[in-house]
């Protein structure tokens, strides 16, 4: 008889080691560090180490599903990377000019010339900046492109053919400073160009969205023409922010009230909620038909239709979308089970967007509106009584300017000290204005004897918010603190803001002000012997920094 030979160990342990409990979380958990630990490498790995890795994931062990899961994030993350990379611009062509046909393929910003508003013809002149999608697949797929002193109005979705001198991304590269290479990367524009020459083009295929944006922009411009708040009108409705300036934007910095502004998810939020509770009150007027279908539920269909087409009016850019998508499975998860089903939800939602673009990881509108959702949630939950609404709202802002504090260090180098409180009165304000606004852009194209006084209200309320707002930001500028904490203190402190947020009886809570208080550590120290000595990276010039006892 032919005697069996006994397994080896090695492999008995593989066949003998039960699998590890595996639950959604836990997948998506591991598949996000493995696109991290990708994205934060210098460069590409080689492929063969990747193939190791991935040898693993083949064998029956118990930690099998989540190790398959993080070699999953790293080869997606990878092969992204790797394709945005492979359409750069190459640095030996860089300053080569091009005749090329394409589409803009954004709503163009446009700023006054810098060397003043007319040419020597007399005509105006006004530089212009938009994303340029070519026909020719074998350029970068879209480059940003700069129009300096062109005398032509230019459209979102318009065919022309320019003249491009071409470049290869770059900019400054200072630690605790603005990557700007890093953020064209993350917009997938692989690379820059400024116009030489261009004219117009007949084509006129797609882009049909960005087509009505540009056609509504112009509408709402006529019915506010030169009206100081135009600007904010239109980026609040339909997210075009090319008629806001820098120091539109410094204003909304250094009062933290730039979520409100730009389109996401708050904006988002507050549409879908006004359409949950208005659909809800006018279907249970009718009781024959809560009993066909209850009124929640209509509520929650009608404000995710309304969170789609905001998105969409918005022109549907990925930080809105994700906020609509996020939205979408957080009513889908209160239609199925209620608040335990919507943290799955959130955790799905997350799955979903980051298997779709592992580069999404890059930017900080995810960590931001995932951060939010999931602290007004564990604000909310597991909580003995129900506080007074008025209370519940400061407890929830309050939570939201702690634990947002570390993330905003860590991807705008600072933070505003005014943001807290004045969003105690902004966000209420913007809850009830951006509504308003939506209705009175509807009236004023279907009834306008009613919608254009309504709008020209609204116009004006948000005027003087905005006088409001720069007002604060001349007489608070020293509010705005630049930092850049070391990650080990904004991971102490971001623990720091959920233990001063548990529940009462948390014998922990208490650490969680000395954990919270790495973020006031001091920078590190000049050198006690000789001296240091930093270049800094300032495009044009020379800046040196010295730094001695």
């Amino acid at each position: 008889m032919p005697v069996e030979r006994p397994a080896s160990a090695g492999l008995r342990f593989l066949r003998a080691a039960p699998a590890a409990p595996v639950t959604l979380r836990l997948l998506i958990a591991c598949y996000t560090l493995g696109a991290l630990a990708l994205l934060s490498r210098p460069a590409l790995p080689a492929p063969a180490s990747l193939l190791l890795l991935a040898v693993p994931a083949l064998l029956p062990w118990r930690w099998r599903s989540p190790w398959a899961a993080f070699v999953l994030g790293l080869l997606l993350a990878d092969w992204r990377a790797a394709e945005l990379i492979a359409q750069r611009w190459p640095v030996e062509r860089l300053g080569e000019t091009l005749n090329v046909q394409g589409h803009i393929v954004t709503l163009p910003q446009g700023s006054a010339a810098n060397d003043g508003d007319a040419d020597a013809g007399g005509e105006s002149t006004r530089t212009w900046r938009f994303l340029f999608a070519p026909e020719d697949p074998a350029l970068p797929e879209r480059i940003r492109v700069s129009w300096y002193r062109s005398p032509v109005q230019l459209q979102g979705g318009d065919c022309w053919r320019l003249a491009l001198r071409l470049r290869t991304p770059h900019g400054s590269l200072n630690p605790g400073g603005f990557d700007y290479e890093g953020w064209l990367f993350r917009q997938g524009v692989t690379a820059t160009a400024t116009v030489r020459e261009g004219e117009p083009c007949a084509a006129r295929d797609g882009l049909v969205l960005l087509r009505w944006r540009q056609q509504l922009a112009k509408r709402i411009a006529g019915w506010l023409p030169g009206h100081p708040a135009l600007p904010l009108v239109l980026a609040i409705a339909i997210g075009d922010t090319s008629g806001l300036d820098d120091e539109d934007w410094q204003s909304f910095r250094l009062t933290g009230t730039t979520h409100l502004v730009a389109i996401s998810g708050f904006n988002v939020a507050i549409v879908a909620s006004l359409v949950f509770f208005v659909l809800r009150g006018l279907w249970s007027l009718w009781p024959a038909l809560c009993l066909r279908l209850p009124a929640q539920q209509v509520g929650a269909i009608g404000s995710a239709v309304a969170a789609v087409c905001y998105a969409l009016l918005a022109g549907f850019e990925p930080p809105v979308a994700r906020a609509a998508f996020m939205l979408v499975f957080l009513l889908m998860a209160g239609w199925l089970g209620g608040l335990a089903a919507a943290s799955q939800a959130l955790v799905l939602a997350w799955g979903l967007i980051v298997v779709a673009d592992p580069l999404a990881l890059l930017t900080p509108g995810l960590w931001l509106s995932f951060g939010a959702v999931a602290a007004i949630f564990y604000v909310s939950s597991a909580r003995l009584a129900t506080p007074p609404a008025w209370q519940a709202a400061l407890h929830v802002q309050a939570m939201l300017s702690l634990m947002l504090a570390p993330l905003t260090l860590y991807w705008f180098q600072g933070t505003s000290l005014l943001g807290p409180l004045v969003n105690l009165l902004a966000v209420p304000v913007a809850a009830v204005l951006t509504p308003a606004l939506l209705i009175a852009l509807l009236l004023a194209g279907t009834l306008p004897v009613l919608g254009l006084p309504l709008l020209r209200l609204v116009a004006l309320a948000l005027e003087h918010g905005a006088d409001g707002l720069d007002w604060l930001a001349q007489h608070g500028a020293q509010a705005w603190i630049a930092a850049s904490p070391a990650p080990a203190a904004l991971l102490l402190a971001l623990l720091g803001a959920v233990l001063l947020f548990a529940p009462a009886g948390l014998p922990l809570r208490g650490l969680g002000a000395l954990a919270f208080g790495a973020l006031l550590l001091p920078p590190g120290r000049a050198p006690e012997q000789d001296f240091e000595l930093a270049v800094l990276d300032v495009g044009q010039g020379l800046a040196v920094v010295v730094r001695t006892s």
